[in-house]
């Protein structure tokens, strides 16, 4: 059904181009929308008219059109007014409210579509078939942007989103929960992931400063048949969570840059705890204290180079070896050596995921 308020923007528009009143009431008499007054008045008149075999007729003055959907009676418009273009005018906005009713019966289908191919729920030959009668292409590239926004049922983010892609009919934007907004994107020739994390970031300042909505956004890779869009979105999903365990300071996360953290993600908590315990023999790694977990943290970053972390730490590099050296006797693993230090770096990043992994469970 058509929103009252889309009923009434369309007779208030046609009322300032005709200077003919109208109204638009439900079979059992209801007023949806009217440019004039004690429209309630003619109950009786137009309960009489929906029982009638006519389409349309003249009640009191008044001009009575009946709308249907799939021949379904579904609205009463009433229009009158001094020129003798009445029943034309009143003719066109039946006409009109028939064809804002198709729209929008094909917008919902689409949405239900669309939500219904995410969470794969369709057959396979059902997914072409629909696709066809709603006059969606299905060879085209596609990729799901994920936007989790920080309060249930953000309506301000919402429509920031629709303002920004509802005008490009092949872009969809749904929701399957309550905090997260899908947008479902055609990609043009030649874009490549590094423009659609542009496009990622672009929604992420519209979001922040118009909406005022706090929110993080993840996107999966780039399909080429609409039965893989589910796809893409279960990348978008798997990349939101990867982001807040792995990358918690970046508000934008691609599913093709996740690493390693794809990989642990996957793992059965047991193995992790198992891993954890062999390695450590027992010792819980957030029993690091500060330094040494800056220490270890800024090691990494400067791809294990000793000079480049002592200078950035502002310590003597005697002092950052001895700090290694510490590290080194306390878990049996010396940073300086290759081997031992990727042991080490995925072993942190097991422990990262093990807590997230248990406070879901709370």
């Amino acid at each position: 059904m058509i929103s009252n308020q889309i009923l009434q923007s369309n007779i208030d528009g046609l009322k300032e181009i005709t200077r003919i009143d109208l109204c638009v009431c439900d079979v059992e008499g209801k007023v949806l929308a009217s440019t004039f007054e004690q429209a309630e008045e003619y109950e009786s008149s137009i309960l009489a008219f929906a029982d009638s075999p006519a389409d349309s007729q003249v009640i009191s003055g008044y001009q009575f059109f009946k709308v249907f959907d799939e021949h379904q009676l579904e609205y009463i418009l009433l229009a009158k007014g001094g020129s003798d273009d009445v029943y034309m005018v009143g003719k066109l906005a039946a006409f009109q409210i028939q064809n804002l009713l198709v729209a929008y019966k094909e917008r919902f289908d689409k949405d239900n579509f669309i939500k219904n191919l995410l969470l794969d729920n369709l057959l396979l030959v059902d997914i072409y078939n629909r696709a066809k009668k709603l006059h969606i292409e299905t060879n085209v590239k596609r990729v799901v942007f994920l936007i989790e926004t920080k309060n249930e049922k953000d309506a301000n983010a919402l429509e920031t989103v629709r303002s920004l892609f509802s005008a490009k009919t092949k872009d969809f934007i749904t929701a399957v929960d309550e905090k997260n907004i899908i947008l479902v994107r055609e990609v043009k020739p030649g874009e490549t992931y590094g423009d659609l994390e542009k496009t990622a970031n672009t929604i992420l300042d519209m979001l922040n400063t118009e909406a005022m909505s706090k929110v993080h956004i993840a996107f999966g890779t780039i399909v080429n048949e609409i039965k893989d869009v589910s796809r893409s979105y279960k990348e978008a999903k798997m990349a939101l969570d990867v982001g807040k365990i792995f990358y918690s300071g970046k508000n934008v996360v691609a599913y093709s840059n996740l690493g390693i953290g794809r990989l642990i993600y996957q793992l059965p908590l047991p193995l992790c705890r198992m891993f954890i315990k062999e390695i450590f023999d027992g010792k819980n790694p957030d029993e690091f204290d500060e330094e040494t977990l800056t220490t270890i943290n800024k090691f990494f970053e400067n791809s294990l180079n000793v000079s480049e972390t002592s200078r950035q730490l502002y310590i003597h590099r005697n002092t950052l070896v001895y700090r290694l050296d510490k590290l080194q006797k306390s878990t049996g693993l010396d940073l300086r050596v290759f081997e031992d230090a990727i042991t080490f770096k995925i072993a942190l990043m097991v422990v990262k995921y093990m807590k997230y992994m248990e406070n879901l469970d709370y």
